[in-house]
Formats: structure tokens, C-alpha cells, sequence
């Protein structure tokens, strides 16, 4: 024979494994229910249908896939053309999941001759593999196996924007299988794929600026950038997720290091770690560019679509000329110009107005503004000084009195003179207080009568006390004075020193 034996029979068990995944479908074909209708159910269209419904929810990380699910999207899709009510659909369903995933919890298997080993063999294989579940309302979720997964690659030849998203599902098995070194290619194989995205996205965004003419190829560019924008979204999130995983397991095997193959992984993960970060990168930059090309691109393009259509319509050639070339009917004339002209409006006045915000004016009828100060103001706070500095002589006056031949006195010995003499009135002020609060502010105060100045509220009060002495002191003391029931003062001293007083 001219050809080799060993060639033909070579990896026979794993085609026949791959050929496997295909049974179920075929099992589901040899069904024979039907449905109301006395149709029989094309269980194996049903089959793919499903497969491919547990492919879209893993691509958008919906992890909530159980019998109801699939049930309601297998009746919603149906559109009368399978006669079963929803009922029928999730017992449907139910058999679609058990065919591919037996219900005693034991894979599918085959058994076959292998020509190549020359044995008796079985494969066993996994299309549906059971996900979380809810305790509350006894739900179980599931989602494709790995196996699942090859059966729907099997099925089409994917396009090259897809296939990132693919290589992303291929390498969280590997690196959950452990199979390091595979992952190593995958991450290479995703690099090229977001070159690939890259020089797409830059041929889309000068096809963007040269092709669009029409509101048609502007909603189809549209349609397309929105697409890629969605996905490279998704792209990006499941980047996150695999970073994630990988740093997960790199500190699982960095704890675990006792031999030289651990070791060997560990520096595979650090190497899986570093370029996948690098990838994830490019995408990320990838993803941008996109949002911009979303954003800017499309606006300047629509804003060029706009300027077009207006060089290239005439008012004065295609409608003005034409109402006045030839004489048009009225109805006719006013069909031409309508587009062009207002709708009509009418003014009222609705009741609903007095529902508005009001306008609210200021009661006083007085504005406020900040201005310097009048002429009219400026002598008001005169006046209040003079008032002030009356006040303070009369009450030096007092102090005067209450010395007598001493150098110094309290508030306690002035409170009780005053009311002993009927200046009882004085205390319910606040001029007596702050005549005591500012000089011990003041203490020392030096009392020149040499530079007299009226407007000081103290001029006239120091001329009177500058016979005592010439330099004033004001000391609190730990007494409070409950003067009356308004005011509360803590004693103060006052004391006057000059030549003849004693220091």
C-alpha cells in the first residue's frame, strides 16, 4: 500500500471524541414527540438553539441560565411556528438539559474500537455542567462545559472580531486546568487579535471620513461602531475578571512552593501575569480609541453629512425660481412653500399661569446696596459717640466720688454706691458695662489730657480722673457680681498711680 497505516490511524480517539460532542444533537433528532398540532418537534434545531443561547449568556457573564430561562427565550423565539404552549417549552427545555447533561449526574460517554491502540475504549464528555443555584426557589443554573464550548466552535467559523472573545474563554480553561504553557500561546494568539482590532478600527475610522454620503451608510458605520464599542466593553470587563483570576492563583502557588515544578509554574504565572497585563493594556487603549471613534468621528461625519445636503440644495434655483417662473395655483404654491414656513401660532393666556412661580418683591420697598456711607450716616454714628461719651463722664463722675481721697475703687463698692444714691437706673445699661469691659481691654491705659480729642469716648471721662493720677489699671478679680437680674460682671479694680500714689 502507498500509504502509511500508522499515519491514518494516528490521534483516531481523539477525533472520535470530537465527533462525540455531536451525539446529543443526534439523540435529540430521534425523538419522536410532537407537538399540539401532531407535528413532530425538531428537537435537534431546539438542541442548537439552546447550546447557542448558553453561548450568548456566558459572552455577557449572565450566570442566572436554568430551565424557566431557557424555556421563556425557546418561546419567545418560536413565533407560532412549533405548536406548544410555555408549558411545552419548559418540558422542552427540560429534555434539552437532560440530553445533554443526564440527570444521574454521570457524563456522557462513547464506546468505540480504537484502531489505533487496537483496544476497546470509551470517551467521556461534558456539554452542560451545573452553575450556582437558588436555595429560595430550589433553581439550578447552567452554563457550557468545556467540551460545550468546542461543540459551538465546531459549528462556525467565527469571524476575527469575535475571536478575542473566544481566546478569553479558552484561556480562563487552561489556566483553570493548570495548563500553563497553553495559556502562554493563547495570550500571544489575543495580542495578534487586538492588533487585528486596532487596524480594523483605523480602516473603519477613514472609511467613516471618506464613505459617508447618505443617511443610510451613516446608520450602517453607526450600527457597526456601536457593535465593536459593545464589545471591546465586554473585551475589557473580562480582562478585569482574568486578571483577577490570574493574580488569585499566583498567590495560591506562590504559598504552595515545595518542589522544582512548582517553582517552574510559578514563574510561568509571573510570565502569564506580565503579558497579560500588557495585552490588556493595548485593549484598553483599544477601547478608547473606539469611544472616541464613537463620539467625535460619527458627529463630525454627521455635521459633514448636514453641510452636504445644504450645498447641494438651491433655495433660490429649486424653490423660489420656480414659484416665479411659472404661475402656480394657490394651492399648489402654497404645497411648495409650506415646508419652509412656520407653524401657526396663537397667543393666549392660560389660567394654568397662576400655577407658576410668582415673583417674589421685597415687602420693606427698601433696596439694600453696598454703598460707602452717607453724609447722613457718618453724623448718626457722631451723634452715638457724644451720646457715649456723656455717658462714660457721668459715670467717671460717679467713680470720682466713690474714691474720694483714695487711688482706687471696684465694681463691687460702685454698684453698691449707686444704688445707696439713687443711680439704680444706670446699672439696667449697658454703657456701665462696657465702660468697665473697654478699659480693662485698655489696662494700662496712660491718661494724657495734653492731645484733647472730643470724638475719644473716653476725653472727657480721662480729663476728670487725670486729677487722681496719670496712668489707669483695671484688674479682674475671681468674684462675680449678679448686678441685676440682666447683667452678670465679674469685680474688677480700678486703680490710678502717679507721683503721690504708691506702688
Amino acid at each position: 500500500m502507498g500509504i502509511s497505516i500508522k499515519n491514518v490511524t494516528e490521534n483516531y480517539g481523539e477525533r472520535i471524541q470530537r465527533l462525540a460532542l455531536f451525539d446529543p444533537l443526534y439523540k435529540l433528532q430521534n425523538k419522536n414527540s410532537k407537538d399540539n398540532s401532531g407535528n413532530v418537534i425538531d428537537y435537534f434545531s431546539l438542541g442548537l438553539l439552546s447550546l447557542l443561547f448558553f453561548f450568548e449568556n456566558m459572552l455577557v457573564r449572565n450566570k442566572k441560565t436554568g430551565v424557566r430561562e431557557l424555556a421563556s427565550f425557546l418561546y419567545e423565539l418560536n413565533e407560532g411556528k412549533i405548536d406548544l404552549s410555555y408549558e411545552g417549552f419548559e418540558k422542552a427545555a427540560r429534555i434539552i438539559i437532560e440530553t445533554f447533561r443526564p440527570p444521574t449526574g454521570k457524563r456522557n460517554f462513547k464506546v468505540f474500537y480504537n484502531w489505533e491502540t487496537r483496544k476497546e475504549e470509551s470517551v467521556q464528555y461534558s456539554i452542560l455542567k451545573a452553575d450556582m443555584a437558588d436555595l429560595e426557589t430550589n433553581t439550578q443554573y447552567y452554563t457550557l462545559d468545556e467540551q460545550g464550548l468546542e461543540l459551538i466552535f465546531a459549528t462556525k467559523e467565527y469571524f476575527n472580531e469575535f475571536q478575542l472573545s473566544i481566546n478569553q474563554l479558552v484561556l480562563r480553561k487552561q489556566l483553570e486546568k493548570g495548563e500553563f504553557v497553553g495559556a502562554l500561546r493563547q495570550i500571544d494568539e489575543m495580542s495578534l487579535d487586538v492588533k487585528n482590532l486596532q487596524d480594523r478600527i483605523v480602516r473603519i475610522k477613514h472609511e467613516v471620513n471618506r464613505n459617508i454620503v447618505s443617511t443610510e451608510t451613516y446608520e450602517r458605520y453607526k450600527s457597526i461602531i456601536e457593535d465593536i464599542n459593545m464589545r471591546l466593553h465586554r473585551e475589557d470587563e473580562e480582562f478585569d475578571e482574568l486578571q483577577s483570576f490570574v493574580k488569585e492563583t499566583k498567590e495560591k502557588v506562590g504559598n504552595e512552593l515545595t518542589n522544582d515544578k512548582d517553582r517552574k509554574a510559578y514563574e510561568l504565572i509571573i510570565q502569564i501575569d506580565k503579558e497579560l497585563g500588557q495585552v490588556h493594556y493595548d485593549h484598553r487603549l483599544l477601547f478608547k480609541e473606539s469611544i472616541v471613534l464613537k463620539t467625535s468621528a460619527l458627529q463630525s461625519a454627521q455635521e459633514s453629512l448636514y453641510y452636504v445636503g445644504i450645498d447641494s440644495f438651491n433655495f433660490d434655483q429649486e424653490i423660489v425660481s420656480r414659484l416665479f417662473s411659472s404661475p402656480l395655483p394657490l394651492n399648489a404654491a402654497r404645497t411648495l412653500i409650506e415646508p419652509f414656513m412656520y407653524l401657526e401660532r396663537h397667543k393666549s393666556w392660560s389660567p394654568l399661569t397662576v400655577f407658576d412661580k410668582q415673583r417674589i418683591e421685597n415687602r420693606n420697598k427698601q433696596e439694600k446696596t453696598q454703598e460707602f456711607l452717607s453724609l447722613e450716616e457718618a453724623e448718626e454714628i457722631k451723634k452715638g459717640i457724644k451720646i457715649q461719651r456723656e455717658n462714660f463722664k457721668f459715670i467717671s463722675e460717679i467713680l470720682i466720688q466713690v474714691m474720694d481721697d483714695s487711688y482706687e475703687t471696684s465694681i463691687e463698692d460702685v454698684v453698691e454706691y449707686m444704688k445707696e444714691n439713687n443711680y439704680e437706673s444706670i446699672l439696667d445699661y449697658r454703657t456701665f458695662y462696657d465702660f468697665w469691659i473697654i478699659l480693662h481691654q485698655r489696662s494700662p491705659v496712660a491718661i494724657d489730657t495734653g492731645h484733647k480729642n472730643e470724638e475719644l469716648l473716653f476725653g472727657e471721662a480721662f480729663d476728670l480722673l487725670a486729677n487722681k493720677g496719670k496712668t489707669l489699671y483695671v484688674e479682674e478679680t475671681c468674684k462675680v457680681l449678679e448686678v441685676t437680674e440682666r447683667f452678670t460682671i465679674k469685680n474688677m479694680r480700678l486703680r490710678l498711680e502717679d507721683n503721690h500714689a504708691s506702688i
